[in-house]
């Protein structure tokens, strides 16, 4: 799977660039400021429907004017095409569009374009929220196992129908209806072990994986990845929902469930988080997004889409040169940019490559 074209209208600086990238390694360089991690922002629009870069949507359109556009042609493994279109209104939000047909449902073009995007802020990956690192199973789980959005979906509003009954109790003295209660409180713990042993199933693949991989970067180090569930181990989801629940009261939401979960990584022994290096960490966080695209691709037979803003910040020359080549081994199409053209000497040994360079608002291949 690729993308063959790419054409931002009124995106961030640009007015209008249309490119062609290559179906494997993708170099875009230029000086700050030029618009680099603009183009990857546009691709990832397509891939998450979100920015990377900010949460204030409406700053990818260029000032001065009313929208912004993306629109590309995606070829698929079996050689299909697809053009996929997404538009930034400023006063209506996104619009995303399958082969000129408008659609509503941001799963129909996320499902399209598999996608991963490393960036200097990737270590939060691990030393972040948790609820990063439940986004990074999850992302799998969407795109690997059917029905797991829905299954998402039904927990996510079950968990909103109790915890709105639990704040107004906790805010207003309303009374719980206990039958009520009981109904939520059993759809809950339905959807939320069916959650739970989905994530702790993909953990258990994806973690000979990473072992494996992190024995090749930094075999000094032993890795273990495993998955704590949200509430109290050696405890069933309804027992602890049982024994939280004086203190959900008073809290006025659900304190324990898979909504709580999270990843924990040890080094030889420690917490990843609390001591291993800034690079270190990044590492870690490459090796995860590597052993991701592998076994996505082993379970479903799909290739992917990797994003890589400023690579020369995140990774030295050597690491640089190993991460390109393990990803591409998957049959990735690669983006990655970069200031200096020179911090791509290593890609010399790549035939499959185009290069692009960013200036005046422009985008011209080499």
């Amino acid at each position: 799977m690729h993308l063959s074209f790419l054409q931002l209208d009124q995106f961030r600086n640009f007015g209008q660039v249309a490119f062609t990238p290559c179906q494997s390694l993708n170099i875009i360089h230029g000086a700050n400021g030029a618009g680099k991690s603009s183009l990857l922002e546009a691709i990832h629009l397509l891939g998450f429907g979100r920015s990377f870069r900010t949460s204030r949507q409406n700053s990818v359109v260029k000032q001065g004017m009313s929208g912004a556009t993306v629109f590309s042609r995606l070829v698929d493994d079996e050689g299909i095409e697809n053009k996929i279109g997404c538009t930034r209104h400023k006063s209506g939000g996104f619009e995303f569009s399958l082969n000129g047909q408008r659609t509503k449902k941001l799963s129909d073009i996320v499902r399209k374009i598999p996608m991963q995007i490393f960036t200097p802020q990737s270590s939060d990956l691990i030393i972040g929220s948790p609820l990063l690192r439940r986004r990074f199973v999850d992302w799998a789980l969407f795109h690997v196992e059917h029905g797991f959005s829905d299954l998402s979906s039904a927990y996510t509003k079950t968990l909103s129908h109790r915890n709105a009954m639990l704040r107004k109790h906790a805010n207003n003295g309303i009374a719980i209806d206990a039958q009520q209660m009981d109904y939520w409180t059993e759809a809950l713990c339905n959807y939320g072990n069916r959650l739970t042993i989905a994530r702790e199933s993909y953990l258990e693949a994806i973690n000979a994986e990473v072992v494996a991989l992190y024995s090749q970067f930094m075999p000094e180090f032993k890795i273990e990845v495993r998955y704590n569930s949200g509430w109290e181990k050696g405890s069933s989801l309804a027992d602890s929902l049982r024994q939280k629940y004086s203190r959900d009261l008073q809290y006025g939401y659900t304190t324990v469930g898979p909504h709580k979960g999270d990843i924990k990584f040890s080094v030889n022994g420690y917490s990843a988080a609390e001591n291993l290096s800034r690079g270190q960490l990044r590492i870690l966080v490459s090796i995860l997004q590597i052993a991701q695209m592998k076994l996505f691709s082993s379970l479903v037979n799909k290739s992917t889409i990797y994003l890589v803003d400023d690579i020369a910040a995140e990774l030295d020359e050597k690491t640089r040169a190993y991460f390109l080549d393990l990803i591409l081994e998957t049959n990735t199409q690669v983006f990655v940019t970069a200031i200096e053209s020179s911090q791509f000497k290593f890609t010399n040994k790549y035939n499959d490559k185009k290069v692009f360079h960013v200036e005046h608002d422009q985008v011209n291949e080499e």
